[in-house]
């Protein structure tokens, strides 16, 4: 009887406030919804708006106190027995994050963030499909792919990008080549239109920075689509962050630094695309049905947040997933507000882990011989470059992934490989096994050069046992001696003031 008292005061009090909030020149017919943070007001209509607003970003606190739903974008109260046992949580949408909805062919298929969208724990990604790489998969290879993953093992994930291939040189490979084989063999199997398109969930990128604005999104998004050759999307992503952030690049930055943040190209020209631009947006992509959800790649904790709050601000669909670099020698994502962020508890966003086998370091095929730019004889190097293992062993890929390499790297893959070998498997199984294993994770991301790679890969995460307690600690263990491995450098020159191997701000 007390609670529900409370209850009853509470939602008095609640609409009293927004009765009162209703007769601010703030809330009449104002432009655009972004303005309400903009105009002008008195000390007392100031504090309305921000009563309103957290009101607002609280996210489902009217929607617990009636324990219904009180709209499709609101937050809402459940309970799920997979991610997170018997307690309540809040999450945005249809369930929570990482809820494991079904399994197919021994393949677990989980719930991305608070959509509808089910995806594999094994995804493909596609950076180098038809690339000029020298052992880039060809297009023949790839339908075997996706035949053998997507046809027969459970997995209904391909990620892809506007930009793929990497690398394209223009003639041999063009950017948009990997949609268009992927369109291609959709076309070919049957699965482009219709019900038989919900059997393949496609994931594909805008190109980020100052490219992304409302009406790149659209234009891009189109462009896609006819590459593609479907009608929709299934998640919508920025490749990078519309703004400045340090940690989207492939070198050692880390650090937050306000001088890369008020450059010309990021002030010029009225700065980039806003939180609310970028939400309205994406909004407006599915309200076509020209995408079924959308998120963010190679972006951090304010990114997410900004995105997440700022949509449910604006009343439209929060980004169900963040994508990102996440192995054994780089598990910031779960110690710098990420995970936090992501948790179902929080935010409810999906995590997509890419390079689990951090460019083939964690295969362990670069233990025994160094990288060729790693290596000091130069008869060596010559035989290496002309002979490459992999993307270490090409001066350009070589250069550009040298974060992988450092000697606090090696280190740890050298450790991780005796508990490997202890535990009777490949650096690869346990390295793929244990990304798998993490709370964090929906889906983790793998490229394969071979279908024999692919055959692995798809083992290991058919495989239902769980790496033991004692070899997570052992992992742990290893961790805590250097918690950013592929952040630590032991080679940075005097001379370089402020600036990494390959030019990027550091720290």
């Amino acid at each position: 009887m007390a609670i529900a008292i409370i209850k009853m005061v509470a939602v008095a009090g609640v609409i009293i406030l927004l009765l009162s909030i209703s007769t601010t020149s703030a809330f009449h017919t104002p432009s655009t919804t972004s303005n309400i943070f903009r105009m002008s007001h008195s000390p007392i209509d100031s504090e309305r708006r921000r009563q309103s607003v957290q009101i607002m970003m609280a996210g489902g606190f009217l929607g617990g106190i009636f324990g219904g739903d009180s709209g499709s974008n609101t937050v809402a109260n459940a309970a799920t027995s997979s991610a997170t046992g018997n307690a309540k949580i809040n999450n945005s949408g249809k369930g929570p994050t990482n809820e494991i909805i079904k399994k197919v062919n021994g393949m677990n298929q989980r719930r991305l963030g608070g959509s509808d969208i089910i995806v594999s724990e094994l995804g493909l990604g596609t950076q180098r499909w038809v690339s000029n790489d020298y052992n880039a998969p060809e297009k023949d290879d790839i339908f075997k792919f996706m035949d053998y993953a997507i046809l027969d093992n459970g997995v209904n994930l391909i990620d892809t990008a506007e930009q793929y291939p990497i690398p394209s040189d223009g003639k041999k490979a063009q950017e948009g080549d990997s949609e268009l084989a992927i369109g291609e063999w959709m076309k070919a199997r049957g699965l482009s239109k219709g019900d038989s398109r919900k059997k393949v969930v496609i994931a594909t990128k805008i190109t980020g920075g100052r490219n992304v604005t409302p009406k790149n999104i659209k234009k891009d998004c189109a462009g896609s689509l006819q590459r593609l050759g479907t009608d929709y999307i299934d998640i919508y992503q920025l490749h990078w962050p519309a703004r400045y952030s340090p940690q989207s690049n492939w070198g050692q930055s880390l650090a937050y630094n306000i001088n890369n943040e008020k450059s010309p190209y990021w002030r010029g020209m009225g700065g980039p695309t806003s939180f609310e631009d970028l939400c309205l947006a994406m909004q407006e992509l599915i309200d076509e049905g020209k995408i079924r959800g959308w998120g963010m790649c190679n972006d951090n904790a304010y990114g997410l947040t900004g995105c997440t709050r700022t949509a449910k601000a604006l009343g439209v669909t929060p980004p169900c997933s963040l994508q990102g670099d996440f192995s054994l020698i780089d598990r910031k994502s779960e110690e710098n507000g990420v995970a936090e962020a992501a948790s179902p508890y929080n935010e409810n966003v999906g995590f997509m882990s890419y390079n689990a086998l951090a460019g083939g370091m964690l295969t362990g095929k670069y233990m025994n011989k160094p990288a060729a730019l790693d290596n000091d004889d130069r008869a060596t190097i010559i035989e290496t470059l002309e002979n490459p293992r992999g993307r270490m062993d090409e001066i350009g890929w070589g250069q550009t992934v040298y974060r992988y390499r450092t000697e606090a790297a090696q280190e740890a893959i050298l450790e991780y490989s005796k508990i490997a070998k202890g535990a009777g498997m490949s650096l690869a199984e346990l390295s793929q096994r244990w990304t798998r294993q993490r709370s964090l994770i929906t889906t983790t991301l793998v490229g394969h050069t071979n279908i024999d790679q692919l055959k692995q890969s798809v083992n290991y995460f058919t495989n239902n046992q769980p790496l033991s307690e004692k070899i997570m600690w052992e992992i742990d263990r290893v961790h805590m001696k250097n918690r950013l491995p592929i952040f630590s450098s032991n080679r940075v020159g005097k001379d370089w003031y402020g600036e990494g191997e390959i030019g990027e701000t550091i720290p």
